[in-house]
């Protein structure tokens, strides 16, 4: 995020854990804290929320005594796409699926039965912040992650440089200066804006090779989760990423076997065997029933066990395809995303447990996506969780599925209503009742299979934009009468300002 306001003044004790924090004055006081002596010459970043990319000092902090305790062991987790409305979604489902089984998906039971806490939500310190780059209002993900790795306003698809196009000092890099072990991971592609914001400098997010190849030749410890985008270049002849990265001394592991045979002190790339065309992990919802795949949580705790030391470490986590399913505005894949990241908190928070008087832990999103509300025109002021319950296949997931169908059944054109095949798809997937739709719920979704069919704008590029998006229009159309009986609204297929 472009810029963070609430917290202004020194952590008092490194062992209070903080959520949704001000990130950029975050930063400031653990760099100055922690990583105020470095080769780097940039050991102290400005307060962002300023445009100034001179430092800011620090208060005078040259007594020992008046000094902050360092924090040894640093997570910082993010949640990429993911504002109050996500976590809040989040919270309520979980609630009505303790209702309905009795049993919690979380460690922690709801104390409210509205609302069952989250790992994130039982943090302690939490705060407000805004997302805007420097030359937009709205960010992307490279700009918001330039301001949470950097703690600088950036450009839009700028991967941690400044503004006069410098590279910026990332906390990890500080980190790593001070002995610390550093670990990234994400559930979407390493190489993503996220959390190559950590270890790569390009003018551009979409340099996936020069990105993957910064990785390849960092000094960091530990990567996992997704795959490289384009590990041997955009016309794949290249030096391969991941060969350059074992040249220099990183082991490679794939899956839970060959990952639980390394070592600790062992510099690891962990790529996961089971990922999506985007070289991401599956969605949540989606996952492979293979013991060799690991979650976003079993990545954080493998990190630890590698990264453990007497010098301590940093890990950046970031639970990538939250953002992805808002993008595509399906509801209950975000809420399953949020719950998978809140997992990798539950396993830094019980790390803290150990380490209470060592340990700090940050959570935050870097942008809203989606637009979303809970609370929709349609459904006034009630709440249907419920309705959510019977999805069983995201969005992507169910591309396959219904261009099987189409492979499958001939279309005679618009006059051609849904089969009852199809209708049998759609209950099965997303748990919607063709016959229980309304005379508009259905005539939307006949309008949409028509669209998806025939491949042309039905009206005008602009309105079938305003309807479904970039994506497939069927699809869409579903998640959206789904999410709207749920009492769930979207007003974006991008990034929001929140």
């Amino acid at each position: 995020m472009a810029s963070r306001r609430t917290i202004n003044t020194w952590l008092p004790r490194h062992r209070v854990v903080l959520g949704f924090a001000a990130i950029g004055i975050l930063i400031l006081a653990i760099v100055a804290s922690n990583f105020a002596i470095g080769s780097r010459p940039a050991a102290v970043m400005p307060a962002a929320g300023s445009n100034s990319e001179n430092p800011a000092a620090p208060e005078d902090m040259s007594s020992p005594a008046d000094r902050p305790p360092r924090a040894l062991y640093v997570f910082f987790l993010i949640g990429d796409g993911m504002g109050i409305a996500q976590i809040q979604a989040a919270q309520a489902y979980l609630a009505r699926a303790h209702q309905s089984t009795g049993i919690p998906a979380q460690p922690y039971p709801p104390t409210d039965p509205k609302v069952c806490p989250l790992a994130m939500t039982r943090l302690p310190v939490c705060g407000l912040q805004t997302t805007y780059a420097a030359d937009r209002f709205i960010t992307d993900s490279a700009s918001a992650g330039t301001a949470l790795a950097c703690g600088i306003k950036a450009r839009d698809g700028v991967i941690s440089k400044k503004l006069d196009g410098s590279d910026a000092v990332t906390i990890a890099e500080l980190a790593k200066d001070q002995g610390m072990k550093v670990g990234i991971i994400t559930s979407a592609s390493i190489d993503h804006a996220t959390p190559a914001v950590f270890y790569a400098h390009e003018d551009s997010r979409n340099n996936h090779y020069n990105i993957g190849v910064q990785l390849a030749n960092s000094d960091f410890d530990f990567f996992g989760g997704g795959g490289f985008l384009r590990p041997a270049g955009a016309g794949g002849a290249e030096p391969h990423v991941l060969d350059i990265a074992q040249a220099n001394g990183f082991t490679v592991a794939r899956g839970a076997t060959q990952l639980a045979a390394v070592s600790p002190g062992t510099r690891t790339i962990a790529i996961d065997p089971f990922l999506d065309d985007s070289q991401a992990l599956y969605y949540d919802i989606d996952r492979v029933d293979d013991p060799e795949t690991l979650t976003l949580a079993e990545y954080t705790a493998e990190a630890i066990r590698l990264l453990d030391n007497p010098h301590g470490f940093f890990m950046m986590i970031e639970g990538g395809k939250i953002d992805w399913a808002c993008h595509a505005n399906d509801a209950r894949t975000a809420i399953d995303e949020t719950l998978a990241f809140d997992k990798a908190v539950a396993e830094a928070l019980a790390f803290y447990e150990q380490h209470p008087d060592d340990t700090l832990i940050v959570v935050t999103g870097d942008h809203e996506t989606g637009g979303l509300s809970i609370g929709w025109a349609g459904t006034r002021y009630n709440s249907f969780w419920s309705v959510l319950e019977n999805q069983t296949v995201s969005w992507f997931a169910f591309a396959p599925i219904f261009d099987a169908y189409k492979a499958a059944t001939p279309w005679a054109g618009v006059d051609d209503d849904m089969d009852q095949a199809l209708k049998d798809i759609v209950l099965r997937c997303f748990g919607l009742n063709y016959a229980t739709l309304t005379a508009f719920e259905q005539r939307k979704l006949e309008a949409a299979y028509d669209r998806s069919r025939n491949g042309e704008p039905l009206v005008s590029a602009e309105e079938d934009y305003l309807l479904h998006g970039s994506r497939d229009a069927f699809t869409v159309t579903i998640t959206h009468i789904l999410n709207q009986k749920a009492g769930l609204g979207w007003t974006s297929y991008s990034h929001t300002g929140v």
